[in-house]
């Protein structure tokens, strides 16, 4: 048995409609990630100097020692581009998410003041703004618990979203771990939230962005001055209003840090951004918990037997009949590698096909076999599986006028003297006339034709059972 724990499914074709207050065809959540004061500073009791986001080319850490530059461009962010971004923001009424390292808003009570007079949401982004991926489990629980004790020292309550960032695989089971978050929002994998279990615990997840985010004015490739951060975040919005008002809303994120969008050239983008949305009706500019709690409430998590967390015995139990009496092919699909992805009609639908697919022509043959003929014998005794029986009676086969009772028959029984195998049809896929008329068509075909097409026909019906009982 293999299991695969990354979801490459999502929301797939159909994404809910997120029912944003008043109608909007978008929400829109600026960030400010405040890790001034945070960042690798041997001061702070750290090995080097900061390597990470600043207008430094090339920076490399220092080992054992200060780098003064680079100390005083994260000083810029938060002695100047804050304000500067303060001032923004409140004159344009925008509330803001502030991910808010621990021990940066501790050294900054002022800028703390100034975010909760403004009424701005103040996120952890954790304890330091340092990497986590080589941190032992216990040494990142801990840090963990640390983070969350000096915010709510340092800002009067407990953060109540969750961003680490430099995270670890570890951090986002950790933080649902701890069990006092209404979201984390370590993940970028989506444009809309959702929520995931972890050891029985339902977490939403509000996902982030690493490309609506003023950090490419740092990396490579990037932006070079405030128009191309306008352009681009000004053509995403255009886009997702568009789906907004055609499919589906969405959420747009938006990552600003204030040592670099803090910057004047730079912020005139912002502006332009800012600008540019207000020009539109129907767009909810909305803080991450206020996401969260619009989330919980229109989108409450949703229970249901997951395939890919069963035991083999309740997999086979729940799947065993959708080939006819042929529990075999969940049995052997139980091996294969099901994971998140696998949790929904396609998913199970593909490994069953893949197990019959990849069976000997003498077990397709039998599969085929233990299908019952339309309006045959079993039928008329009501011996017929609880599936077939419903189909069947879903095209009306079992209110037949004795004159189509006998057509059946009579057709079946050509059809089996001349193939080996019964008829069969997705007759969710027809009328009766429509039934019967493939009957007729389909005697014609040699052998080896019409055991690809009854193949075909199997794999159909075994979707539709599937789509009964599966998201």
């Amino acid at each position: 048995m293999a299991r695969y724990s990354r979801n490459m499914r999502g929301y797939g074709a159909n994404p809910p409609d997120p029912k944003w207050p008043g109608g909007a065809k978008i929400a829109v959540q600026f960030v400010l990630n405040y890790e001034e004061g945070g960042e690798n500073c041997v001061l702070h009791g750290d090995a080097a100097s900061e390597a990470f986001l600043s207008d430094i080319p090339g920076a490399s850490q220092w080992q054992g020692q200060r780098h003064w530059n680079m100390e005083s461009i994260y000083e810029y962010g938060a002695r100047a581009g804050f304000w500067r971004l303060h001032r923004l923001f409140t004159r344009a009424e925008i509330p803001l998410t502030i991910y808010g390292v621990a021990t940066a808003l501790a050294r900054s009570p002022a800028q703390v003041e100034a975010m909760k007079s403004a009424g701005w949401e103040i996120a952890s982004h954790g304890l330091k703004w340092v990497e986590h991926k080589d941190m032992a489990v216990e040494d990142e629980r801990a840090s963990i618990a640390e983070a969350i004790r000096l915010h709510t020292e340092v800002v009067g309550e407990r953060p109540r979203g969750w961003y680490t960032g430099r995270c670890s695989a570890n951090t986002v089971r950790l933080v649902a771990e701890e069990g006092g978050f209404d979201y984390v929002s370590d993940t970028y994998d989506d444009d809309l939230p959702y929520w995931i279990d972890i050891d029985g615990r339902h977490q939403l997840i509000i996902p982030y962005t690493l490309e609506a985010n003023d950090m490419r004015f740092a990396t490579a490739p990037g932006w070079t001055d405030g128009n191309d951060f306008a352009d681009y975040l000004i053509n995403a919005f255009d886009e997702l209003y568009l789906e907004g008002s055609t499919d589906t809303p969405k959420m747009m994120s938006i990552g600003l840090h204030c040592r670099l969008i803090g910057r004047p050239g730079k912020l005139a983008g912002l502006r332009r951004f800012i600008e540019h949305i207000k020009r539109h009706d129907d767009v909810w500019c909305a803080r991450r918990i206020d996401i969260a709690e619009h989330w919980k409430a229109v989108h409450p998590p949703l229970s249901f037997p997951r395939p890919c967390e069963m035991d083999r015995e309740t997999f086979v139990g729940s799947y065993g009949s959708i080939f006819e009496h042929s529990p075999w092919i969940a049995d052997r699909a139980f091996d294969l590698e099901l994971g998140p992805a696998h949790d929904c009609a396609a998913g199970v639908h593909n490994v069953l096909c893949r197990m019959f697919r990849t069976a000997s022509s003498e077990e397709r043959l039998g599969v085929l076999n233990a299908h019952p003929d339309l309006a045959g014998k079993l039928a008329q005794a009501g011996r017929l599986t609880a599936e077939s029986t419903s189909e069947q009676a879903g095209a009306g086969l079992n209110m037949l006028t004795d004159e189509e009772r006998e057509t059946f028959t009579r057709l079946n029984q050509v059809y089996m003297d001349k193939h080996g195998f019964p008829f069969i049809i997705a007759v969710r896929d027809h009328t009766k006339a429509s039934i019967l008329e493939a009957f007729e068509r389909r005697i014609a075909n040699d052998r080896e034709t019409e055991f690809a097409e009854a193949c075909r026909q199997v794999e159909r019906i075994a979707q539709f059972r599937l789509q009964d009982v599966l998201p």
